[in-house]
Formats: structure tokens, sequence, C-alpha cells
């Protein structure tokens, strides 16, 4: 007999760890457990998702007449841990050997290469194929090359898949679109609204035991409409097709107050849980171009962000972990200011980014990077609480694709081992890539000044505060010459009002 242990984020039927079970002789083992939903206190919703995403999964698996053992997080029997529930399942069972798919992040990797000692009987870890581009392909690709840049190898992906390809050239003559997907929010547009699923029974019961043993975690718990079953985030991805894809790439950075949703897919969440599989989203989307249902820009962005960003970041994470966590190469150290919790800023882009992460547990990535992470930014926040925050409050994150993101993409605490330069705005950007500021105390047109949009301010700050470190970088060239050529007044008016800024900070003013 062989126990086969399934994570809460790899609800696949094509699991490496199920591919040879036995139904007469092997047992599926998932459990609910307070130290994976506590090591951050995940947003409700996020809770909510991926333990009614398991039940579901977990009932499949019984109806295909496969034994399975399912720990529900308020079994009084609970363990509280994945090994202490394999601990009691073995006591339970004449088990030979467990057998589990490789984890997604490296804690649980580091702590299930020690369970065969533990355990006293073999424990096998299966690569996690469900990725196009395993850890060790991708660390020979990075082997030698002295930038680690996405584009050199989102092109390598497209050719190993012949994803957009034609006669070995992409489709098309250019590799990138993305020069046309920046379009600013135009007015009168009619947006679809997202996939929305009316939870059944298991789903009211999830509900019901958060609301009960979560109560001081972060998030609103309803209303809940997200997909929990493969044949509704099969439905979701249907949708977002049909609905959303042609101008997916037109307007993927834009931003529009309440309008949460957007263009965007917001199947991460199903992605990252394993009941949609990249490949299968990927050849929906290339197929809707080669039927004249969507323009190239849009199906190559799409299908850029989970070929290309989403693999990359992966490869990342597992080439450059455990150092990775710890890096902070701007010496980054401001606690999390209370409105990333509350949404209590004078600040309508913040309070916007944060209200809709809290009602959703998503926001899309422009949210995310150039407004939400632009700040932290600018402000040096430290990156263990910024990475704890992103952790915590999105439904789609998992370390293996939060970390880089964040602490590459977001706030280059790196220095560049991901992204060539930080992605530093002034409010202008924001502006012109949202309404938010139409609707904000601040002036974005004010550079200086209690009045002033402090986006502006703080982003000279940081390009001033960080000179030693950041002028050598051929991308920031043009930043230091504009800095340079700043008369000694402006300097001083940058220096004042980012002081007072930070000090109402520290002093828990609202800002």
């Amino acid at each position: 007999m062989k126990l086969r242990l399934i994570l809460g984020d790899q609800l696949s039927p094509t699991l490496s760890s199920l591919a040879d079970v036995d139904a007469n002789d092997d047992i599926i083992l998932m459990c609910e457990v307070r130290e994976e939903a506590t090591y951050v206190k995940h947003h409700k919703k996020k809770i909510a998702f991926v333990f009614s995403a398991m039940r579901h999964f977990a009932s499949t698996l019984s109806e295909q007449g496969l034994k399975v053992t399912y720990v529900k997080y308020d079994d009084p029997q609970n363990a509280g841990s994945l090994l202490g529930e394999v601990k009691r399942a073995l006591a339970l069972h004449d088990v030979a050997e467990v057998i589990v798919t490789s984890p997604g992040e490296f804690r649980l990797q580091e702590d299930m290469s020690c369970w065969a000692v533990k355990l006293g009987l073999p424990v096998t870890i299966r690569e996690d194929d469900r990725f196009l581009c395993s850890a060790e392909e991708f660390a020979a690709w990075a082997k030698g090359r002295k930038q680690l840049r996405m584009e050199y190898f989102y092109r390598e992906m497209r050719r190993k898949y012949s994803i957009l390809m034609n006669h070995g050239e992409p489709v098309g003559g250019q590799w990138n679109y993305d020069a046309e997907n920046r379009k600013p929010p135009a007015s009168g547009l009619d947006i679809p609204d997202t996939f929305r699923a009316k939870p059944d029974a298991i789903t009211n019961d999830v509900m019901e035991l958060v609301a009960t043993h979560f109560p001081d975690h972060f998030g609103d718990l309803s209303p809940f409409h997200y997909a929990v079953t493969r044949d509704q985030a099969l439905v979701a991805l249907n949708q977002f097709i049909e609905k959303r894809l042609t101008h997916f790439g037109d307007y993927q950075d834009a931003m529009i107050q309440y309008e949460p949703w957007m263009y965007h897919s917001h199947i991460a969440l199903y992605l990252n849980c394993g009941l949609l599989t990249p490949l299968e989203c990927i050849e929906r989307a290339e197929n809707a171009y080669h039927k004249g249902l969507a323009p190239l820009n849009a199906v190559e962005g799409f299908i850029r962000q989970i070929l290309g960003w989403r693999e990359y970041v992966r490869g990342i994470y597992w080439l450059k972990m455990p150092e990775y966590k710890s890096e902070n190469f701007l010496s980054a150290q401001r606690a999390l200011p209370d409105f990333y919790w509350t949404a209590d800023t004078q600040m309508n882009c913040l309070r916007q980014c944060v209200s809709e992460t809290k009602q959703n547990a998503y926001a899309h990535h422009i949210q995310r990077l150039m407004v939400l992470g632009n700040f932290a930014l600018l402000a040096g926040i430290d990156p263990d609480a910024v990475n704890d925050w992103y952790m915590l409050v999105y439904a789609d994150a998992y370390e293996w694709v939060e970390l880089p993101n964040v602490s590459g993409m977001v706030l280059f605490a790196d220095g560049g081992q991901l992204a060539s330069k930080p992605y530093a705005a002034s409010g202008a950007y924001i502006n012109k890539m949202s309404n938010y500021c139409g609707g904000c105390k601040y002036k974005v047109s004010a550079k200086n000044g209690p009045t002033a949009c402090p986006f502006n301010y703080l982003y000279w700050d940081f390009i001033a505060r960080n000179e030693g470190k950041l002028r050598g970088n051929p991308r920031m060239g043009f930043m230091y010459k504009t800095l340079d050529r700043m008369g000694e007044e402006k300097r001083e008016a940058i220096k004042d009002d980012t002081r007072r800024f930070f000090n109402a900070l520290e002093q828990n003013e609202k800002v």
C-alpha cells in the first residue's frame, strides 16, 4: 500500500503523484491544516477558495473509485501539520511508501526532504510536471548568462511548444506586442463582468468554517463567487476567451475606479492551484487568434504572461532560493503602513487598490506593480513585510510566484537579477493609466507642497536616496541627468515634503 499526499495547490487529475495510483490498494491523503493556513494570515477568501476546491477535488477522486482520506480543519483529531497528518495516517494503515508531488514552496521542499528519516520509510517526491519548464531545464538555460531576461527565455519557450510560430518565426513577424498594450482607459468602455459561480453546500460549509476559525484574518469573506471545480474553472476560462480577450491587450495596463476586473482573465488562482493547466489556457487563446476571434496583440500578451512570465519567475525562484528570500539590495527598512490593511488613506489610487484587494483577494498586475508596489518601493518598505502582505492578501499567491514578483519586480530587492531597473514612477504614470487621480485629495499636477501627489516627491527622493546603488544602471541615466539639473531649492523642497510625509506616517496620521 502507498500513501499519496495531495497538497492544496495540486488539484489536478494529471498530477504526477497520481500517475500510477492503484485504486484497489493505495490511499490518497488530503488535509486542511493550521500550519499551512496560518504561516501567514491568509485572506479569508483565499482560505475559503482553497479549502472548497480541495473538498470538491477529493469528492471527484472518490467518485472515480479512489480511496481518499480527507481531514477537515475542524476535525478534533487534526494534527495541525502535513507531517503530523501523514504520521496519523501511517499509524492506521500498513504503508510501504509515501508519494507526493514536489511542493511549490522551498520551505515545504526542505521539510519533506527529511520526512523519510522522520517516518522511517521511503518518501518519493516526484517532479511537478504540470509546469512547462522544469527547474533543471531553467537552470540549464540560465547557466553562463550574465543577465536572465524573461524575453529571451520566452522566445525559447515559444519555439519549444510551437506557440504562435510560423515556420520557425513568430506569427506576425514580432515576438512581443507589448508596445500596443499600454492604452489608457477610454471613456464608455463596456467591460464584461467576471465569472461568478454560486456557492454550493460544500462552499457554504467552508465559508462558515472560515468565519468561525479565522475571524481576525484580513479580507471580506462574502460575496464569494470563485470557481471551485475544474468544470467551473473551464467555464471561467472560456468566458474570458469569448468576452474579454479581444480587449485584454489594449487595456491590460489600464485602471478604472470601481472596475476591479477590467478585461483580465482572473484565472491565476485556478492555474496556481491546479484546476487549470497552463498549456490548455495557452492553446485556447491561440485558437481564438487563428479563428479571428481575438487580435494578435491581445493573444500574444496573454500567452506571454503564462508561457513567459509565469514559467520564468518559477525558474528564478528555484534557481535563487533560499538566498533570494533575504535579498534587500536597497536596504529598505520602513514598516508597512496601516493603510495597506485598512485602505484609510487620502491617496485615492491606494485606497481603491487596497479596498478591492480586501473585497476580492485580487488586484490586476498594474495595480499590484505600479500602485501598491510602486508606493512600497518609493517609501523604502522592508521587503519581508511587503512579501508577507502580498503572500497573505491574494488568492493566487504561492511563494514561488509571489517572491520573485515582489522582491525582483516590485522592490528591486534582488539588485536587478530579475528586472533591469526599478519600476519606480511618479503620479504622472498613475494619472495616465487610470482615472484615480480625479477623485483624490492630492493634485497630481503639483510637484511639491501639502497638496502635491505624494508619488511625485517620493519618486525623486527615491532616486536621490538610492543614487549610490542606481546611478550606474544604464536604464537610469536619464533620471539622474534630470536630478543633476535640479536646483538646490527644488531638492530641498523634495526633502522637506518627504520628511513631512514620513513623519505623518510614523505618527499614524491619515496621509
